[in-house]
């Protein structure tokens, strides 16, 4: 599409949003039943898609996309209604007699911009979210995952009218096209570099967003930790979808006294989970592109490799690869790594620990090990982070009963179930005042005979 075609998509959503169309929760109801049968229907489809984009078996597939898209069409579908109403809030004296109340409202049209990493649950989620709350939407989705993109180009249209969702594919050139135009909001998950590049966009109009970023999420093992349940639950968090997760282990930050062990345990529970030979695995997915794979091969360092370190070029398969006696002025520790490299780094004592942390930009996760409960509280309370885990890795962001995302350089606002329909409504506080009263204590001119009451209204 052409700048001149979006400009027109723009304005075709925002004159039906303008209608009061979409304000009819029942027709909302209906709208996510419809994209609910349909991916439903084309389940295998975004199976295929899956696999080739990125290599994911079908059981993960489902596990970590389809089915979590449709566990939030099922949420939202039992709540919208109440989600939806007005809801009741106390009114001072000062303003008897009167009634005051919140009303949910949508914003109007909506641009979301989805990544390559979990390419169906990272469009759909959202977009489930903002039909929900009864918002037009434009959908552009990575250029980077293809075969994904046009299968949900396709179910898409299949859907809806393009007045109410539509899809813009392409690539950089769409992407500044969409972003000179003026939306209601817009919604965006993807790098940190990108996400400044939205957010200086979106300045020029004033328009409000929600960044879904990503950043180095540290895993925290301390001496009391259940090392071959945390090995067994590191491993499954970093190297799901090849270390291509926003929320994944990024790296981990173990007492000194456990790193030989812990070590030790992770490399059985790779080779448990992923064979001796991890790139026969036909479970076992891939780098998403060339660029990537590049990038990621030049941050394994031989001299530290204690377990995988191989890679197929071909493929653009990686071995799920440990590296050991890293420090944070390497340079597998300068960026987000998003792939299937996990640097092990020590501290000496928990306070010391959470100090290194505190000094470095804030994770979107954060994950702690620990049999302690008063170790994990402190962790918790004196770091900052989007959300985590104790004894578990990226789980929390599997859920529609809390929201999920980024706080500081790893984002901000957030979505899924309520949250969800929170961020794509704005809600309207209205005072319904009685008309068969009028306290004449506010008008001028002042009587100071009122100054005592108003004294008493308002301390």
């Amino acid at each position: 599409m052409n700048q001149k075609e979006i400009q027109s998509l723009v304005d075709k959503q925002r004159s039906w949003f303008l209608t009061g169309a979409t304000l009819n929760v029942s027709r909302r109801i209906q709208a996510l039943k419809t994209l609910k049968s349909c991916i439903l229907s084309q389940e295998t489809a975004i199976q295929e898609a899956l696999k080739k984009d990125l290599g994911k078996s079908s059981f993960e597939s489902y596990m970590c996309e389809t089915g979590l898209v449709l566990s939030e069409i099922t949420y939202m579908l039992k709540h919208i209604r109440r989600f939806s109403e007005e809801t009741k809030k106390p009114t001072p004296l000062a303003q008897f007699p009167g009634r005051s109340f919140q009303k949910p409202s949508p914003y109007g049209v909506v641009l979301i911009m989805s990544p390559w990493n979990y390419p169906f649950l990272l469009t759909l989620s959202p977009l489930v979210n903002a039909i929900a709350a009864g918002n037009t939407v434009i959908v552009k989705p990575s250029a980077y995952s293809p075969c994904t993109s046009q299968v949900i180009n396709a179910m898409l249209q299949s859907c809806f009218d393009e007045k109410q969702v539509a899809v813009v594919t392409g690539g950089r050139a769409e992407n500044t096209c969409l972003l000179q135009q003026h939306f209601d909001y817009i919604f965006f998950t993807g790098s940190q570099s990108v996400g400044r590049e939205v957010m200086t966009c979106a300045a020029k109009h004033l328009t409000p967003v929600t960044l879904e970023l990503g950043g180095k999420s540290p895993c925290v093992v301390d001496s009391t930790a259940n090392l071959p349940l945390a090995a067994r639950r590191i491993v499954f968090g970093k190297f799901l979808n090849c270390g291509q997760t926003c929320v994944a282990p990024d790296y981990i930050y173990c007492h000194s006294s456990v790193k030989e062990p812990l070590v030790r345990e992770i490399r059985k529970q790779i080779t448990k989970q992923f064979g001796k030979y991890p790139l026969l695995n036909k479970n076992y997915g891939k780098i998403i592109n060339e660029k990537h794979f590049n990038r990621l091969t030049s941050l394994i360092d031989p001299s530290k490799v204690v377990m995988g370190g191989a890679w197929n070029s071909q493929t653009l398969q990686i071995e799920p690869t440990v590296l050991d006696s890293v420090t944070f002025q390497d340079p597998v520790m300068q960026e987000e790594i998003f792939g299937p490299i996990l640097p092990v780094l020590t501290y000496e004592s928990l306070d010391k620990g959470i100090q290194k942390l505190n000094t470095l930009p804030h994770p979107l996760a954060l994950y702690i090990f620990t049999k302690d409960k008063k170790a994990a509280r402190k962790i918790l309370s004196r770091c900052g982070f989007g959300g985590g885990c104790i004894n578990d890795t990226v789980i929390h962001l599997a859920t529609s009963e809390m929201g999920f995302g980024g706080f500081g350089e790893s984002g901000m606002g957030a979505y899924h179930g309520k949250e969800g329909f929170e961020t794509f409504s704005h809600q309207k506080s209205i005072m319904d005042k009685k008309t068969w009263l009028d306290l004449p204590m506010r008008y001028q001119p002042y009587n100071p005979i009122y100054r005592w009451l108003i004294r008493k209204f308002l301390s």
